[in-house]
Protein backbone atom coordinates (compact mmCIF):
# COMPACT_ATOMS: atom_id res chain seq x y z
CA UNK A 1 0.00 0.00 0.00
CA UNK A 2 1.28 3.09 -0.76
CA UNK A 3 2.98 5.28 2.44
CA UNK A 4 0.34 7.43 4.17
CA UNK A 5 -1.35 8.84 7.11
CA UNK A 6 -4.48 7.78 6.59
CA UNK A 7 -6.09 5.33 9.07
CA UNK A 8 -8.65 4.08 6.51
CA UNK A 9 -5.39 2.70 4.62
CA UNK A 10 -4.30 0.24 7.01
CA UNK A 11 -4.97 -2.76 6.40
CA UNK A 12 -7.78 -4.68 8.41
CA UNK A 13 -5.98 -6.82 10.92
CA UNK A 14 -8.93 -9.27 10.78
CA UNK A 15 -9.53 -9.76 7.02
CA UNK A 16 -9.78 -13.48 5.88
CA UNK A 17 -7.57 -13.43 2.68
CA UNK A 18 -8.12 -17.43 2.33
CA UNK A 19 -12.26 -16.64 2.15
CA UNK A 20 -11.61 -13.84 -0.17
CA UNK A 21 -8.68 -16.11 -2.02
CA UNK A 22 -10.47 -15.31 -6.04
CA UNK A 23 -10.73 -11.57 -4.81
CA UNK A 24 -6.93 -11.15 -3.98
CA UNK A 25 -5.64 -13.27 -7.04
CA UNK A 26 -7.85 -10.90 -9.16
CA UNK A 27 -6.52 -8.21 -7.69
CA UNK A 28 -3.01 -9.19 -7.81
CA UNK A 29 -3.06 -9.03 -11.69
CA UNK A 30 0.27 -7.79 -12.99
CA UNK A 31 0.65 -4.10 -14.52
CA UNK A 32 -3.05 -3.12 -12.40
CA UNK A 33 -2.50 0.30 -11.53
CA UNK A 34 -4.71 1.29 -8.45
CA UNK A 35 -5.86 4.58 -7.77
CA UNK A 36 -7.90 5.29 -4.27
CA UNK A 37 -9.58 8.56 -2.93
CA UNK A 38 -10.17 7.92 0.69
CA UNK A 39 -10.78 10.29 4.15
CA UNK A 40 -11.04 9.24 7.51
CA UNK A 41 -13.92 11.43 8.26
CA UNK A 42 -15.93 9.03 5.93
CA UNK A 43 -18.21 6.55 7.56
CA UNK A 44 -18.18 4.48 4.43
CA UNK A 45 -14.24 5.14 3.94
CA UNK A 46 -13.82 3.37 7.35
CA UNK A 47 -15.66 0.75 6.60
CA UNK A 48 -14.52 -0.59 3.71
CA UNK A 49 -10.95 0.44 2.62
CA UNK A 50 -9.40 -1.37 5.60
CA UNK A 51 -10.63 -4.58 3.95
CA UNK A 52 -9.66 -3.17 0.78
CA UNK A 53 -6.00 -2.29 2.04
CA UNK A 54 -5.36 -5.87 3.29
CA UNK A 55 -6.50 -7.37 0.20
CA UNK A 56 -3.76 -5.46 -1.60
CA UNK A 57 -1.09 -6.52 0.67
CA UNK A 58 -2.58 -9.82 0.77
CA UNK A 59 -2.20 -9.79 -2.81
CA UNK A 60 1.43 -8.30 -3.16
CA UNK A 61 0.64 -5.45 -5.07
CA UNK A 62 3.39 -3.32 -5.31
CA UNK A 63 3.13 -0.11 -3.12
CA UNK A 64 4.04 2.08 -6.02
CA UNK A 65 1.11 0.94 -7.95
CA UNK A 66 -1.29 2.51 -5.44
CA UNK A 67 -2.17 5.98 -5.96
CA UNK A 68 -3.90 7.10 -3.09
CA UNK A 69 -5.42 10.62 -2.99
CA UNK A 70 -6.75 12.11 0.45
CA UNK A 71 -10.30 13.63 0.23
CA UNK A 72 -11.04 17.01 2.39
CA UNK A 73 -14.53 18.19 3.07
CA UNK A 74 -15.92 22.21 3.62
CA UNK A 75 -19.27 23.68 3.32
CA UNK A 76 -18.93 23.57 -0.41
CA UNK A 77 -18.74 19.63 -0.55
CA UNK A 78 -15.51 17.40 -1.02
CA UNK A 79 -12.34 18.41 -2.67
CA UNK A 80 -8.66 16.51 -3.55
CA UNK A 81 -6.23 15.84 -5.86
CA UNK A 82 -7.35 14.10 -9.06
CA UNK A 83 -11.31 14.40 -8.17
CA UNK A 84 -11.50 16.48 -11.69
CA UNK A 85 -9.24 14.31 -13.49
CA UNK A 86 -11.39 11.29 -12.68
CA UNK A 87 -14.66 12.47 -12.20
CA UNK A 88 -15.03 11.28 -8.84
CA UNK A 89 -17.81 12.63 -6.61
CA UNK A 90 -18.44 10.19 -4.14
CA UNK A 91 -16.34 8.36 -1.89
CA UNK A 92 -14.50 6.16 -1.60
CA UNK A 93 -13.63 5.43 -5.41
CA UNK A 94 -11.29 3.38 -6.23
CA UNK A 95 -10.27 3.23 -10.03
CA UNK A 96 -8.15 0.41 -11.95
CA UNK A 97 -5.94 0.94 -14.84
CA UNK A 98 -4.19 -0.74 -17.19
CA UNK A 99 -2.10 1.43 -19.19
CA UNK A 100 -3.82 4.59 -19.21
CA UNK A 101 -7.09 3.04 -19.71
CA UNK A 102 -9.90 2.36 -16.86
CA UNK A 103 -10.80 -1.17 -16.17
CA UNK A 104 -12.91 -1.38 -13.49
CA UNK A 105 -14.61 1.36 -10.89
CA UNK A 106 -15.83 1.25 -7.49
CA UNK A 107 -17.63 4.08 -6.12
CA UNK A 108 -18.99 4.55 -2.21
CA UNK A 109 -20.79 1.76 -1.83
CA UNK A 110 -22.31 -1.29 -3.60
CA UNK A 111 -24.31 -4.60 -3.09
CA UNK A 112 -21.43 -6.49 -2.38
CA UNK A 113 -18.25 -5.15 -0.24
CA UNK A 114 -15.28 -2.98 -2.21
CA UNK A 115 -13.08 -5.88 -2.46
CA UNK A 116 -15.55 -8.17 -3.88
CA UNK A 117 -17.55 -6.21 -5.90
CA UNK A 118 -14.05 -4.25 -7.58
CA UNK A 119 -12.54 -8.03 -8.23
CA UNK A 120 -15.63 -9.23 -10.40
CA UNK A 121 -15.67 -6.02 -12.18
CA UNK A 122 -11.92 -6.81 -13.22
CA UNK A 123 -12.60 -10.24 -13.82
CA UNK A 124 -14.69 -8.82 -16.17
CA UNK A 125 -13.04 -6.56 -17.79
CA UNK A 126 -10.25 -8.81 -18.75
CA UNK A 127 -11.60 -11.78 -19.87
Amino acid sequence: MAETDLETLRPAPDWDAAAHADAVETLGTAELTYHVWTADWCPDCREQVPAFAAALDAAGVDPSAVHVYPVERDDDGKYGPGMETFDVSLIPTVVVERDGEELARFEESAPRPLVVALAAALADATE
